[in-house]
């Protein structure tokens, strides 16, 4: 993945992960969209990132490696401008319009 992008996975951000999902034979590939509440361990072999998204009125997370192979592309829908933590877990107890107060989202 580009060095440039994985700078612009922060905490706040809202992102779009294209993931490849094997069914079978056959690949497709799938977005999952959501706000990212957690980076874990910079840029090491081990680092993380955590996404967290509202799915038919159920909040849905998923922890993704940044160099794993099953992610295809990662697009950057909108960054807050400031957030004050670097863990955005209190996010998980929020409506999603006190998500867009607390973060300052626009979009």
């Amino acid at each position: 993945m580009e060095a440039q992008i994985i700078e612009k996975i922060k905490p706040g951000a809202k992102i779009r992960v294209w993931e490849r999902i094997k069914e079978g034979d056959k690949e497709r590939q799938s977005a999952f969209e959501g706000i990212v509440l957690a980076r874990k361990h910079g840029v090491e072999s081990g680092a993380t990132f955590t996404v967290r998204a509202i799915l038919q009125e159920v909040g849905v997370e998923k922890v993704y490696p940044i160099n794993s192979p099953n992610i295809a592309k990662i697009e950057i829908i909108s960054a807050p401008k400031k957030v004050r933590r670097s863990k955005l877990y209190f996010l998980r107890d929020l409506s999603s319009k006190k998500v867009r107060e607390k973060l300052r989202l626009t979009t």
